[in-house]
């Protein structure tokens, strides 16, 4: 009888042991790509000036930090064919337009913290124009000329605020991984970013 009782609490201290290990294994596994992901894949870099512009302008830091991966993967030498530079992809015409916005007279889109605030300036000009997020994001890529064009036109919006569909491919494109890299940015950093 004694015998018995001891190779059954041994079974099972063996069965608790290996489930045990196994929960371990899965939740260190979780975390660690948790914090892959978060170093690698979706960075928060030039966190401070995120920071600081998101809540100067009233935006969604994470919406900003998904901007930047989208346009430019933090890179802040990225230039586009379309001749768009820096971290948040502006191109010298648009520069001007937020500097005269802005009343800027000397500034330098190549220098990461002009970029992210002439970028966080214009997103949320954006906004207000458009009130929507896709709208506004649209915009961001595609300029705000097409965008009032596809808003007046019937084929692409019956309420002159939204986008039933969007006519170019790229900028259809740019608006889905924006909101795609939002989500894992939300996912990831929503609770611990300001801490």
């Amino acid at each position: 009888m004694i015998l018995k009782k001891v190779s059954f609490w041994k079974i099972l201290y063996k069965i608790l042991t290996v489930i045990l290990s196994i929960y371990w294994a899965i939740f260190g596994f979780g975390f660690a790509c948790n914090c892959i992901s978060r170093v690698y894949l979706y960075p928060v870099k030039y966190k401070a000036h995120v920071l600081e512009n998101a809540e100067y302008y009233g935006l969604d830091s994470l919406l900003i930090f998904s901007i930047i991966k989208v346009e430019s993967g933090f890179n802040p030498d990225a230039k586009s064919k379309a001749g768009a530079i820096g971290l948040m992809q502006i191109t010298e015409d648009t520069g001007e337009y937020i500097a005269k916005m802005q009343g800027v007279e000397s500034y330098d889109l190549s220098d990461a913290h002009t970029n992210i605030t002439f970028g966080c300036f214009y997103l949320k000009y954006l906004l207000l124009k458009f009130e929507n997020q896709d709208t506004a994001l649209c915009a961001y890529n595609a300029g705000e000329g097409n965008v009032n064009s596809w808003l007046n036109n019937e084929k692409y919006s019956k309420d002159k605020k939204t986008l039933l569909n969007i006519p170019f491919p790229e900028t259809r494109n740019y608006v889905k991984k924006i909101n795609e890299t939002f989500v894992k940015y939300k996912k990831l950093y929503e609770n611990i970013l300001d801490k």
